[in-house]
């Protein structure tokens, strides 16, 4: 059938009541027509040659790679006036802000950490002693979490705590393959100093949780399991510890109110991620990974970005546009907040984790205005706890004496 258009006519071939082959035989004939041509149509089987030059694929493939990587490294550079339009929580008053940053952090843990919309187990905890030492006593515990999954880690309590004393707890958080162990002290785990015991002989309980970034892929594997889910590893970090921090909380000897994390390297990574989403943890510590993180996991022109690295598990979905690691610190502010930053620790430069402390300090000092709450520590070291203002830092927001 044919409808009159202009001085032309318009034709309409339908193959199979329309579901023939696209370019049919019929169809071309109709279009040569059309044209008012004088060429017929030829069949053939025969496929056209190129007669051009051979193409390159590999070369090929580097250009477009290339341009994928510029059009990347242009939006990487605008993302902080994204983030800055998109993290924007009311800070005309501490109770405004409080306010204001809940659906961040609701955003941060749906859709960033990712969430398992589940109930907690009842804890059930199952302990025994396994040190005795002239300061302090140490304890493995066990607290179940979901079904399969349960939380593990070193409780170590002084020696010398009172009949109805209730003291101030620091969680302290191993790194990349690391051992609650780890930080009781071998000579082989240096960059801990052992501080975990140097904290239990100052008077503090001390918990050192196992998170479960160990055993190389078969983590990294697990992490690319979950991102499948919208998921992460943290999706099971997080409520290990609110399993971790509620128990605490029952024990007689311990301060509800005064519990804190410190953490370094993938412990430190777990210190930007992990208090955001419990708030039981009323002081933070982030030793040894602070920084600007997503030019950190993006760039292509930063020699120590994870590009260049084998740690496929490490990225996270759209922190470009969301949370970078002065967002992650909103969330977890007003809460006191603490960096323990080595001159010479190889996770960053120390003009990128000062470029993104300022962002964290001008959101407590010139913002809140609560500039106690806020603080940073450089020291001439690496990758490492120093311990220095980081357990003043302890000492001053736990309310705990120094001896």
């Amino acid at each position: 059938m044919g409808d009159r258009i202009s001085d032309s006519w318009l034709t309409l071939t339908s193959e199979e009541e329309g579901q023939g082959a696209f370019g049919s035989q019929r169809w071309l004939t109709q279009f040569l027509m059309g044209l008012k041509s004088s060429e017929s149509l030829v069949t053939t089987t025969q496929l056209p040659e190129y007669d051009g030059q051979p193409i390159d694929k590999q070369a090929r493939m580097v250009r477009q790679m290339d341009q994928i990587n510029r059009q990347n490294q242009v939006i990487l550079a605008d993302s902080p006036a994204v983030r800055s339009s998109y993290f924007r929580p009311d800070t005309s008053s501490l109770a405004a802000f409080e306010k204001s940053v809940a659906p961040y952090r609701e955003a941060f843990e749906t859709e960033v950490i990712g969430k398992f919309d589940r109930p907690l187990l009842p804890a059930s905890p199952r302990t025994r002693q396994i040190y005795s030492e002239p300061k302090w006593t140490g304890y493995e515990v066990a607290l179940d979490v979901f079904p399969e999954v349960f939380a593990y880690g070193l409780l170590l309590v002084p020696n010398d705590l009172a009949s109805d004393e209730k003291r101030p707890v620091v969680v302290c958080q191993h790194g990349l393959e690391g051992r609650p162990d780890h930080l009781i002290g071998d000579e082989k785990f240096g960059a801990y100093q052992a501080y975990a015991v140097a904290l239990v002989e100052r008077g503090f309980v001390v918990f050192c949780p196992q998170n479960p970034y160990i055993y190389q892929d078969r983590f990294r594997t697990l992490q690319r399991k979950a991102n499948a889910l919208g998921t992460t590893l943290f999706s099971i970090i997080v409520p290990q510890h609110r399993q971790i921090t509620a128990w605490l909380k029952t024990q007689p000897f311990v301060d509800p109110d005064r519990i804190a994390f410190y953490g370094l390297s993938y412990g430190g990574k777990s210190a930007m991620r992990i208090p955001p989403l419990v708030p039981d943890y009323s002081a933070v510590i982030c030793s040894g990974d602070f920084n600007e993180w997503v030019d950190k996991v993006a760039s292509t022109r930063n020699p120590r970005s994870y590009i260049w690295t084998g740690e496929y598990e490490i990225f996270e979905f759209n922190l470009g546009n969301t949370f970078n690691y002065a967002e992650m610190a909103g969330l977890i502010a007003p809460r006191a907040f603490m960096v323990e930053r080595g001159h010479f620790d190889g996770v960053a430069d120390d003009e990128k984790v000062g470029h993104e402390f300022a962002k964290v300090r001008h959101l407590y000092a010139a913002k809140l205005k609560i500039p106690e709450q806020c603080e940073i520590e450089w020291f001439d070291g690496g990758h490492m706890i120093n311990g220095q203002g980081s357990f003043n830092f302890l000492h001053h927001h736990l309310q705990w004496p120094k001896r």
